[in-house]
């Protein structure tokens, strides 16, 4: 598994990885209150769904066990951490794994014993750290069923490795470990299966250049970054020549008819693929799939600031090449009187999506239709309805 850490955790202790300072600079930040929390989930020091689940969880329970609730009953301790959970949901509302484990961490603490606010308390504290170590788990069997289901689907193998195109970053920085879709590349790749891995850079934030790229270079996966508006070009001129089979990404929720909100350029990509004929796959735990929301009509699309197209930081360059990691500057670029529009993410529609794969199995395309029910069987009863399979 891989070193890169997003997440250092030990009981009342938690370090955050400030994503911004990379590829050039490795810097933690202590997070031991909500506001704090809160303040790296938007300002996306720490981006990834499954990431900032585990930071939410984790900042309050560090909170809690520093002393942060004074109540002196068991109600008041509860209605204390749904106030405080209530808040970091905020944060980052298009990520349905936040949502999740806040719902996760709610009923947790009402099936403790209710006869002493400190055994809700430690309730709350071991769940949060149940939920970080389930994650990478869940993230190495993600890995191993796409490398499976890629060997069946998409013919890759030791003889005729394939190569793969990915989008923004689903790494070890964007989870415990290992990964979701880049958990599947890694997979691939210690399989010998892999020949090539191509990232697109994911303006506007540059996510895949920043991150995917450095943990690519890292791992010593063989990869090659491209621009966003490269992605039809490479399939056009390269698909041949280097067996380019698949584009998998991941997922910051998942409607119940299979729709998938993901980073913004997910769903061109997906245009793409289905033209060129290559598998478009989405990698993503079952704590993304929501159940509750029919269709990607009914996700909320997070909006943001226009200046993140308009102007970039970045490390200073040398006139001989070199980074000169001490120092940084913002740059213009573009006119900052330009009006623009900046959402998030956008929603690939299912009809696009030949698999979504999860720590579960995969669920595939049907007639341009995802039947989630088979992975999320127990889950379906209870929000939908009966199964019948």
């Amino acid at each position: 598994m891989s070193g890169l850490q997003a997440v250092k955790y030990t009981r009342g202790r938690l370090e955050v990885l400030d994503q911004l300072r990379l590829p050039h600079e490795f810097h933690y930040d202590d997070v031991s209150t909500s506001e704090e929390a809160f303040d790296c989930i938007k300002s996306m020091r720490v981006r990834g769904a499954p990431a900032i689940a585990i930071v939410a969880a984790l900042a309050h329970a560090v909170e809690l066990h520093n002393g942060s609730c004074t109540a002196s009953s068991v109600q008041d301790t509860v209605s204390y951490i749904d106030s405080r959970l209530d808040y970091l949901k905020e944060s980052r509302p298009t990520a349905v794994d936040l949502t999740n484990a806040i719902l996760q961490l709610k009923a947790c603490i009402r099936s403790a014993p209710q006869d002493d606010p400190k055994a809700i308390i430690t309730a709350y504290i071991e769940e949060a750290e149940k939920i970080l170590e389930k994650d990478l788990q869940t993230n190495l069997a993600i890995g191993k069923h796409g490398s499976e289901w890629l060997q069946k689907k998409a013919g890759a193998s030791t003889e005729k490795q394939i190569s793969v195109l990915t989008h923004c970053n689903t790494g070890s920085l964007a989870t415990s470990g290992h990964g979701t879709a880049l958990g599947i590349i890694r997979t691939l790749f210690s399989n010998n299966l892999l020949q090539h891995a191509f990232c697109t850079e994911t303006r506007p934030y540059n996510q895949g250049s920043r991150l995917t790229a450095f943990e690519l270079v890292y791992e010593g996966i063989p990869s090659t970054l491209i621009t966003d508006s490269m992605a039809t070009a490479l399939f056009e001129l390269k698909k041949k020549e280097k067996n380019i089979a698949a584009i998998i990404v991941g997922a910051d929720r998942v409607a119940r008819n299979g729709d998938t909100a993901n980073k913004i350029g997910t769903y061109q990509l997906a245009v793409v693929a289905r033209y060129h004929g290559v598998k478009f796959i989405v990698a993503a735990p079952t704590t993304s799939i929501d159940l509750a929301t029919a269709t990607g009509k009914d996700i909320k699309i997070e909006e943001r600031k226009g200046d993140e197209l308009t102007q970039i930081t970045g490390a200073i360059v040398n006139a001989d090449g070199t980074v000169d990691t001490s120092r940084t500057a913002r740059v213009a670029t573009a006119d900052q009187r330009v009006g623009v529009w900046n959402p998030a993410f956008d929603v690939t529609p299912a009809s696009l999506i030949d698999a979504i794969v999860t720590e579960r199995g995969v669920a595939e395309s049907d007639q341009d239709k995802i039947d989630l029910r088979r992975v999320m069987q127990k889950e379906w009863e209870k929000i939908v309805g009966p199964v019948d399979l």
